[in-house]
């Protein structure tokens, strides 16, 4: 069974990235906005922090004390030419603010791809394009399931995979998992540990697993634990490495893209 290792992937793209900046006449500065202590956020937070240390970003992580703190904080950065781009780290509290909130972010320096009318497409779903290409894993002609259709994975690889004509289903809450054993590709991406179990997953099944959650303390994906001990499957991504470091290093690419190729 072939782990489809992102981290792996991203050390290559950050090599040439570190390249890139110092290169560059004017450093970029990348802006993070939250308001949460989530530990799954915080965790990925101090990713992005690390990681633009590394190939020479500067990341200002800005806790938020309200929506209205947030809106204010937006529209100030979309006006500052020291801002390079702009991320709304997700979930903020207010949860029925989020779509007001991101389309608030100027389409040039939405490097989440997040709001309606953004330069660039969603992070997290072109990191898990970059990590089936990066591994030769065949899209056409395949049935794919995405599970979870949230604004950050679920939904804009939807729409990404269907502008590629790919024979790609989306499962909603409620909808019957059990139908997931028809699939060659499954992508889930909903926070529900353990949601996807072994009896829903045929033979040769490739599986991206891009779920985050906290169990205790411990972060933990939608695969429940018997899925990882199978050997039947064709590839599956691991617990720790698979999505989130690609994701990270897309971001950044963004971020850099803006700054090399302004509007």
């Amino acid at each position: 069974m072939k782990i489809l290792n992102g981290r792996e992937l991203a050390d290559f793209i950050k090599e040439r990235q570190t390249h890139q900046v110092r290169s560059m006449a004017k450093k970029p500065t990348l802006l993070i906005i939250r308001n949460s202590d989530n530990p799954v956020i915080t965790k990925y937070v101090n990713l992005k922090i690390k990681y633009g240390e590394d190939i020479g970003v500067k990341v200002i992580d800005y806790r938020a004390e309200n929506s209205e703190d947030i809106k204010n904080k937006i529209l100030s950065a979309n006006q500052d030419s020291e801002i390079s781009g702009i991320i709304l780290q997700l979930p903020i509290i207010e949860k029925d603010k989020t779509n007001e909130l991101t389309n608030l972010i100027a389409p040039e320096k939405d490097v989440d791809g997040l709001s309606e009318n953004g330069n660039f497409d969603s992070a997290t779903a072109t990191a898990i394009n970059w990590l089936l290409t990066g591994y030769d894993i065949e899209l056409k002609n395949r049935k794919i399931a995405i599970v979870g259709r949230g604004k950050l994975v679920g939904a804009p690889l939807y729409k990404m995979f269907t502008k590629s004509n790919l024979n790609v289903t989306l499962f909603h809450r409620g909808d019957n998992l059990n139908e997931l054993i028809n699939y060659d590709i499954i992508i889930t991406a909903t926070g529900v540990p353990g949601l996807i179990k072994s009896e829903m997953i045929k033979p040769g099944c490739v599986i991206i697993d891009a779920g985050t959650a906290s169990e205790k303390g411990i972060l933990v994906g939608d695969v429940d634990e018997a899925v990882r001990n199978r050997t039947d499957l064709s590839a599956i991504s691991p617990k720790i490495g698979g999505v989130g470091p690609l994701t990270v290093t897309c971001l950044f690419d963004h971020v850099i893209q803006i700054v090399n190729h302004p509007n």
